[in-house]
């Protein structure tokens, strides 16, 4: 089997080479692009943050880059990660780095999830009590999934209390998200972001939190949300949130871009796999409002253990 896949590994290197790709730059761009993605920046955008032309990240994406040092340092700064993470060997830093990598290696989401569940415990990022994390429910999910409407309408069915993360967001910073990414960067926003959560949290004992699409791409926000709140990752199909978005006037972050579309879609691609560590998934596509509503409600119920007071 090892022979088999070092010879499978082998015909994939032919295969780039024949194209006139290396196989490293290659994955080098896929993990830039997947980066770009889960972020919800257009290769525009990314490249403006990043102080290169478009065209020369166009190239690194695709694996015909091969750019110096300096260049993925700008890139990597752009997305707000390290430079490890885009050269894909964060996990050498230290003999504990590797040691628990090639604990981790080869396991299943299934086996990684438990991991992970225990290591928030062991360093104290679980409250420990699972009856108050699921008094809080957060609903997670791309721009125009129906998090605000959903959740003002779970909220008043339940009888908690419901907010819009962006609107806390934007009373810790003093002014508007755009004003916030303008103004001050990315990096200011995550910070604000984790404070508003945090303070959200620590205010209600029980709430419907509707949360920015991109929370996700904040790691350690992401984990402390998992933690604190019973998350519901509301679905839909590329074309309903799109058709949503445009309903509701906003094109952020696909403002100006001609494949609006194409952007869209990476980004769901990108955030995906993220939204899908939520403890409960609901597809809103090919359902009226009511039906939707409907299914939410019953699902969030069930699993939450809320008694139905129409029962």
């Amino acid at each position: 089997m090892k022979e088999e896949s070092r010879l499978v590994d082998a015909m994939g290197r032919a295969d780039e080479a024949a194209e006139g790709k290396d196989a490293y730059l290659v994955a080098l761009g896929e993990r830039i692009r997947s980066l770009r993605s889960r972020r919800g920046l257009t290769r525009k955008a990314t490249a403006l943050a990043a102080d290169i032309s478009e065209r020369h990240l166009a190239n690194l994406e695709l694996g015909t880059g091969n750019a110096s040092i300096l260049v993925l340092q700008q890139v990597a700064g752009a997305l707000q990660c390290s430079l490890a993470e885009i050269t894909g060997d964060m996990t050498t830093a230290s003999p504990e780095w590797l040691m628990i990598r090639e604990l981790l290696a080869g396991r299943s989401e299934a086996e990684l999830h438990r991991a992970r569940v225990k290591l928030s415990e062991l360093f104290g990022a679980s409250t420990g009590d699972d009856r108050t994390r699921r008094s809080r429910i957060a609903l997670v999910g791309l721009r125009g999934a129906g998090k605000s409407t959903l959740g003002r309408m779970l909220a008043e069915d339940l009888g908690y209390p419901f907010v819009e993360l962006s609107r806390e967001i934007e009373k810790v910073a003093g002014c508007s998200i755009v004003e916030i990414h303008s103004l001050y960067g990315t990096n200011a926003y995550r910070r604000y972001e984790r404070r508003a959560l945090e303070e959200t949290v620590q205010l209600y004992p029980e709430v419907v939190i509707a949360t920015p699409g991109g929370l996700v791409s904040d790691a350690s926000t992401f984990n402390l949300l998992l933690s604190l709140c019973y998350t519901v990752w509301l679905q839909a199909e590329p074309e309903d949130h799109m058709k949503r978005v445009v309903a509701q006037g906003d094109f952020r972050p696909m403002s100006g871009s001609r494949e609006a579309m194409e952007d869209l879609r990476r980004i769901l691609e990108g955030r995906a796999a993220f939204y899908a560590k939520a403890d409960l998934s609901h597809n809103t596509s090919g359902h009226s409002l009511a039906e939707t509503f409907a299914g939410l409600r019953s699902a969030v119920r069930q699993a939450t253990g809320v008694a139905d007071r129409r029962a």
